[in-house]
């Protein structure tokens, strides 16, 4: 599971990002990046993150469609096995992403903190 500061869970679980007239990017999208470029498979990435197979070729394929280019590398099995792996566009996007969760996380962390101390006040009270 993701930690975000101190160890807790992350504040910010579910950034969406639209840019407007082009591409859409979430979590899922973003965590099935993450898992094609940690597994080197499409179908071991789908399964990761709770997605079929087709699921993730459909969400690979429309973030291929907005941006214009592939965003992940695949090979086909056989004898040697078949594989997957980000492209260089593929790994800008992904890094991007995850650079705006990151800075969203620390922007909201004081008054994460804040709701935290009002739970813990509440819950002793």
């Amino acid at each position: 599971m993701e930690q975000g500061r101190n160890g807790a869970p992350p504040a910010v679980r579910h950034l969406r990002v639209a840019v407007v007239g082009a591409a859409q990017l979430g979590p899922g999208k973003a965590d099935l990046l993450q898992a094609v470029a940690e597994l080197g498979s499409i179908s071991a990435a789908g399964r990761a993150t709770g997605m079929s197979y087709a699921r993730a070729w459909r969400l690979l394929e429309a973030l291929e469609a907005e941006f214009g280019q592939p965003l992940v590398q695949a090979s086909r099995g056989g004898s040697s096995g078949g594989g997957a792996r980000l492209t260089a566009l593929g790994e800008a996007v992904l890094g991007a992403y995850r650079r705006m969760q990151a800075k969203a996380e620390a922007a909201v962390a004081p008054e994460v903190e804040a709701l935290r101390a009002l739970l813990r006040a509440t819950a002793a009270g």
